[in-house]
């Protein structure tokens, strides 16, 4: 197994292992491995059936069946959430093109996704990758102490693909919740900043005049170029992220006429946050 990187900010590709077959567990172990080290992980030439994706990513642990979003997943793999460029249900598509973290406004935010790419556009279709650690790690030690102990509202309504639409259902179903400012990862102990432009809204106890101005310092800050890769997809690409330290974004930047087409798996997470009253 080979691991290059594909960025200063975050990121690496796995070469050598074909992750349509089984792994052994030490060839497992140093994947895992490089996944904390780099954050994502980039596969190639994958070549995935859904069930295959579906059982590589169990690897990683539990997987999320999307039973929240019954309209959205595939038909028949529940645990394959179909990432497309059209409109379903009145809910236009694509969505994400918002820097954040996945399921952060759920009191059970996702510990990764693992998204597979099919058909790309002729030019564009990019995603960008953010490393929340470094973001944190850059910020002065004044400032530190000053958002260590925020906690930031979570809104999934306020999304930009969400405009327009009745969602009076939705906010009944998925109210806002309170999730730390700054998230301590509970595997390697290291802080990463936990606030996303398209999601976070708000810090608790504050007036919004009194948190917009933070809040629009780290959503800036956190997206530096020196913090990021942007991935260029081929089809078959997968990549793993991290969402514990990671945000993403998925880029407007092609013509929504042309096919883009991927597959994403979603790793459950830990319990965080508190609903907001």
């Amino acid at each position: 197994m080979e691991i290059v990187k594909l960025s200063a900010g975050l990121g690496a590709e796995i070469r050598g292992v074909d992750i349509s077959q089984p792994i052994d567990d030490p060839t497992f172990a140093e994947i895992e491995q490089a996944w904390r080290d780099h954050l994502i992980l980039l596969f190639r030439d994958t070549n995935l059936t859904h069930q295959q994706h579906i059982d590589f990513s169990r690897r990683f642990g539990p997987l999320d069946d999307h039973r929240t979003i019954p309209k959205f997943r595939d038909e028949e793999f529940h645990e394959i959430l179909p990432v497309i460029n059209k409109e379903v249900d009145g809910r236009k598509q694509p969505v994400g093109r918002q820097w954040h973290s996945d399921l952060s406004t759920t009191l059970h935010p996702a510990r990764g996704s693992l998204l597979r790419c099919e058909v790309v556009p002729e030019v564009g279709g990019d995603t960008m990758f953010t490393n929340m650690y470094r973001a944190y790690d850059a910020l002065s030690e004044t400032y530190k102490d000053l958002i260590e102990d925020l906690w930031g509202i979570q809104d999934m309504t306020v999304a930009r693909h969400s405009q327009g639409r009745d969602l009076s259902d939705v906010r009944k179903a998925n109210p806002p919740v309170a999730q730390p400012v700054v998230r301590v990862h509970p595997e390697t102990g290291r802080k990463a900043l936990f606030v996303s432009e398209m999601t976070t809204t708000g810090i608790v106890g504050m007036t919004p005049e009194e948190s917009q101005p933070i809040l629009e310092f780290l959503f800036q800050h956190s997206v530096r170029p020196e913090f990021t890769y942007r991935h260029r997809w081929s089809p078959q690409d997968m990549i793993a992220w991290d969402n514990r330290c990671t945000m993403h974004l998925a880029l407007d930047d092609y013509d929504l006429s042309e096919p883009r087409r991927m597959y994403r798996t979603t790793l459950l997470g830990e319990q965080s946050g508190y609903l907001v009253n």
